[in-house]
């Protein structure tokens, strides 16, 4: 599986969106084509940095998030996520 940071700040926390109630939700996608797609609309539409994809051990990050009590969400090949400007930042936790 793979999430998304910023190149060169890779250990300063992955891609998340904050819901309508600010709660950061971390994308963990399947797929990597998924989330090099997925990054290069946050470059070219929403003007983020240069976004870097990670392959992570899934078991691991899932089990950190419940760990930390942070919310995530599986992007699978059927999900279609479209980047929106408004909630989207880079979680710290």
């Amino acid at each position: 599986m793979y999430i998304i940071t910023i190149e060169g700040k890779e250990n300063e926390g992955a891609y998340s969106v904050s819901d309508e109630d600010g709660d950061k939700i971390l994308y963990i996608f399947e797929e990597e084509d998924d989330a090099i797609r997925f990054s290069l609309q946050l470059e070219e539409d929403c003007g983020f940095p240069t976004m870097n994809t990670l392959e992570i051990d899934d078991e691991l990050m899932i089990k950190t998030c419940e760990l930390h009590d942070h919310r995530y969400t599986v992007i699978t090949p059927n999900d279609i996520v479209i980047p929106t400007t408004h909630y989207d930042s880079i979680s710290k936790d």
